[in-house]
């Protein structure tokens, strides 16, 4: 790529919280350096100015909930050298995902006086269901270094180096004490992707799964060993269906396990 003009940055937003765009404005002093980097050409969240595509990086924060979605995601990725997905939502459905397992109509009868008026799919799911992506950054929130380094990865054509291992090494990197083994509380860092510097388990809590699964996960293993600390089915499919529900492995295993 030619250094005479900076690539250009945009962040897009689909269903979702907003939070992982957030994280890119919580940089803080690493901002000034991407802005410098980069030219933030389109970010709804930051400006009302957009000097246009096509665009070097988007980030795409967000899942696809409605047939608009479905076809703005395809027009986005088509202005786009490289797409990258920011957070539970846009790499696996997020927590409105969980709309995946009922029935979507009823739930609208229930909720709305006049659902005939409401516009949605009857899921909720990932961005690389829908068009290819490049690389997939996970979490709810998305973790601030993580995103730095897949910015600067691109910058210098390399592979974004973001650990695949679990939540456990972790814990062993940060001396943090087992909350299974020590106190009994079940945790789904065996099975979850690295990222949050085991931010609950340093508190004495659980891990929640927000990072998705780990390469690989053994989440048999792990939900069995839920079962044997005294957790029901239905809690460990709840254990299972939250932020990540629609990830595959998390998927598949909470629908093993009750309703």
């Amino acid at each position: 790529m030619s250094r005479k003009r900076r690539p250009k940055l945009a962040v897009w937003k689909f269903a979702s919280c907003d939070g992982c765009q957030l994280t890119l404005l919580d940089c803080e002093d690493e901002l000034l350096a991407v802005a410098e980097a980069l030219q933030i050409a389109y970010f709804r969240e930051a400006t009302s100015a957009n000097s246009g595509g096509p665009y070097d990086v988007s980030l795409i924060e967000g899942s696809i909930t409605t047939a608009d979605d479905a076809e703005r995601i395809r027009r986005v990725r088509a202005v786009s050298r490289f797409l990258v997905t920011i957070g539970a939502c846009a790499t696996a459905g997020g927590i409105q995902a969980l709309r995946n397992f009922r029935d979507h109509a009823e739930m609208l009868r229930v909720v709305y006086a006049r659902p005939e008026y409401i516009d949605s799919l009857a899921t909720s799911t990932a961005i690389a269901e829908h068009v290819p992506v490049d690389f997939e950054l996970r979490g709810c929130p998305i973790d601030k270094r993580q995103l730095i380094e897949v910015l600067s990865a691109y910058l210098h054509g390399r592979r974004p180096a973001v650990a695949s291992h679990s939540t456990c090494v972790e814990c062993k990197m940060r001396g943090v004490v087992c909350v299974m083994v020590a106190h009994g509380t079940p945790c789904m860092g065996p099975v979850t992707h690295a990222g949050c510097g085991a931010l609950c388990p340093s508190y004495t809590r659980g891990c929640y799964g927000c990072y998705g699964p780990a390469e690989a996960p053994n989440t048999a293993s792990l939900a069995r060993r839920f079962v044997q600390m005294g957790v029901s089915e239905g809690g460990v499919r709840r254990a299972f269906h939250t932020f990540n529900a629609n990830a595959e492995p998390f998927r598949q295993e909470g629908l093993a396990h009750g309703d």
